[in-house]
């Protein structure tokens, strides 16, 4: 029976002392990192990218950007899946009539909404999708002293930038103020009053602007 253990040397003490090396460094790494105020932690952290702008989020316009300043008006751009509206200045020449004057905003509105977004609003994740190009003008004969003709028909316009050129104008003097807007295309179709609804701002991609017929004016 002795030939098969040792009494003088118990078979457990050689496993302690093999791991005693790796207990001491794990004690000593954790009195080092206490005296440094760092606590030790065996799950990893993840702080994640650094921060960024705000989606839809822009700061105050640059003085100096705004200096020629003219008459202040917003535009509705597309951020994320909704319009949100943007400040920008149009000029329009003193002694316009009023029907011209309509047109000339309407116009410098349209401008507006065709521009690339600026650097800091490309930043914030604004877009539009409204073309370069389309022309306004004022109401022909028979149609309500209110109506703009566009050079493309509202008919043919994506969803979004029907949307963002109807809430943009129905906002504006270039409008009567009550949420809608006159418009027809350079055909002879009869003009329609367009509405910006709630809906429509929040969901310009699937909600088109709604629409009821006019009389002439």
């Amino acid at each position: 029976m002795n030939g098969l253990t040792n009494p003088r040397r118990p078979t457990g003490r050689r496993t302690v002392r093999g791991r005693l090396p790796g207990l001491l460094a794990v004690t000593a790494l954790g009195a080092l990192l206490a005296g440094c105020g760092i606590r030790a932690t065996e799950v990893p952290t993840d702080f994640g990218p650094a921060p960024s702008r705000v989606r839809c989020s822009l700061g105050e316009p640059e003085v100096s950007s705004r200096a020629d300043r003219g008459l202040p008006v917003q535009v509705f751009l597309l951020c994320g899946s909704s319009l949100v509206a943007v400040d920008r200045t149009v000029r329009v020449p003193d002694g316009a009539a009023d029907s011209g004057r309509r047109a000339l905003i309407a116009q410098g509105l349209l401008d507006q909404l065709s521009a690339p977004p600026s650097a800091a609003e490309k930043e914030a994740g604004y877009t539009t999708h409204v073309r370069s190009g389309i022309a306004v003008s004022g109401p022909r004969r028979g149609d309500p002293d209110d109506a703009l003709r566009l050079s493309a028909a509202p008919g043919d316009l994506s969803s979004s930038a029907l949307a963002q050129i109807v809430c943009t104008l129905s906002d504006s003097a270039a409008a009567e103020g009550d949420g809608s807007v006159i418009l027809a295309g350079p055909g002879r179709d009869t003009p329609r009053r367009y509405q910006c609804t709630d809906e429509v701002r929040a969901r310009p991609g699937s909600e088109r602007p709604p629409s009821s017929e006019t009389t002439g004016g």
